[in-house]
């Protein structure tokens, strides 16, 4: 088992090391003030290996294909995956209250088809994907007429097959309205869990991706990317927004964090809100 003791820290040479392994394979930039939390990280997979040593464990890491699974594992530590259901409630109170009340009036009148595809991009735990999927499951009284799809992705294997469980704790739950906490999900009789229902369930597909490759999927209506670049630097920025910029549709939307950082990769869509952009008609949607 690894000699390493929780109050020793990975050396600054080790670190830059890490952090150059990290950004090559996804994007995120790893501070030096983020050396305490990777050292701390790095150690329980040193505890679950048996390798001795920060050294050692990286020389291991370098010799596996990325699709091994202790580089999923690895990466799991390093990201966050906190969220909650119904997190950032003005976007939430847009995309019901604008957004799906303007696409099923445009449904009605037949400007649009009964269709609608959303990517939840980095959607970790699948908090988001279930609070689109409440959403649409309250606002769409002909749901059963729609073709919904919901895509969450996410680079890390763990959180996806968290995310597929479909099970949420309190905590997760807080900001769910009661009566769409009803309708939507099943108490679990022994633990405090909540189970969504497979009226949400069905809508939603969830599959490993890496921000800094291109989404093999047909354009989508609206784009979710929050929390996530504020770990890449200005050139992986560019590149994410590219990928996501080709794969929505002509007015289409991109809810992304307002402290994100990408407004001057956005220049040309228009801004809604802190938050909110549309993509000009005239953009290709790169399918």
């Amino acid at each position: 088992m690894s000699g390493i003791t929780a109050r020793q820290e990975i050396s600054d040479a080790d670190l830059r090391r890490y952090a150059g392994m990290v950004y090559e394979k996804t994007g995120i930039r790893i501070s030096p003030q983020k050396k305490l939390l990777l050292s701390n990280r790095i150690q329980r997979r040193l505890k679950v290996t048996g390798i001795d040593g920060f050294g050692a464990y990286l020389r291991h890491l370098t010799s596996l294909k990325t699709t091994d699974a202790e580089w999923e594992a690895f990466l799991q530590e390093i990201t966050t995956h906190e969220t909650y259901l119904f997190r950032d409630e003005p976007q939430w109170e847009w995309f019901q209250e604008e957004y799906l009340r303007e696409i099923a009036s445009d449904a009605r009148e037949e400007r649009r088809p009964r269709a609608l595809r959303i990517w939840s991009a980095a959607c970790s735990t699948g908090d988001e994907c279930f609070t689109i999927a409440t959403c649409v499951a309250a606002k769409l009284t002909d749901l059963s007429q729609w073709n919904v799809r919901i895509v969450g992705t996410d680079i890390g294997v763990g959180a996806l097959a968290e995310a597929r469980q479909a099970e949420f704790g309190e905590r997760a739950m807080r900001l769910v309205p009661d009566g769409l906490k009803r309708r939507f999900f099943t108490k679990a009789p022994t633990a405090e869990l909540w189970r969504a229902k497979p009226a949400l369930s069905s809508m939603i597909a969830f599959r490993q991706h890496n921000l800094i490759d291109p989404l093999r999927e047909s354009p989508f209506d609206l784009v979710i990317l929050k929390n996530v670049l504020i770990y890449f630097d200005t050139e992986s920025k560019k590149v994410v927004m590219g990928h996501l910029r080709s794969i929505i549709k002509p007015d289409g939307y991109l809810i992304a964090g307002a402290a994100e950082g990408v407004s001057s990769e956005l220049r040309d869509m228009r801004r809604c809100q802190a938050w909110l952009y549309q993509q000009p008609r005239t953009q290709s949607s790169g399918k």
